[in-house]
């Protein structure tokens, strides 16, 4: 994995995260999958997060992102999750009468890792290490 930079910082962050339909329905099929990945790519795009890679599944995303140090991972799941529903729901008004009716389309969970190019036992060891040298 590499080392991005702004003008201030350098930063190596990457999140996984996955997240699901509300009612876990197997809705992310077909269609709206490939509509829902051009969706999450054409975001990230705009707000400038790194899509490492995404797997849509029936019922649940995975997305490895890496993002700038001033984004969390709530801002990402959150603007993701928000932008997705809007635009889902116009492209395919007949979910939302089948199975949401009246609700949105994401639980209001997700899940949330984060992973780097070491361990947390190597930088405990490098820091602990530090007056040694």
């Amino acid at each position: 994995m590499k080392t991005n930079a702004t003008s201030h910082s350098r930063y190596n962050i990457n999140y996984h995260l996955v997240w699901c339909p509300k009612y876990r329905h197997q809705v992310l099929t077909d269609q709206i999958e490939t509509y829902l990945k051009k969706l999450i790519y054409n975001i990230c795009d705009h707000y400038k997060y790194e899509v490492l890679t995404m797997e849509v599944m029936p019922d649940y995303i995975h997305l490895f992102v890496s993002v700038k140090p001033y984004v969390s991972p709530t801002e990402v799941v959150k603007t993701i999750k928000s932008i997705t529903a809007v635009w889902i729901f116009k492209k395919f008004p007949n979910l939302k009468k089948r199975k949401f009716w009246g609700s949105g389309l994401w639980s209001k969970g997700y899940y949330v890792g984060t992973a780097g190019p070491v361990s947390a036992e190597t930088i405990q060891k490098y820091i602990e290490n530090q007056k040694l040298v």
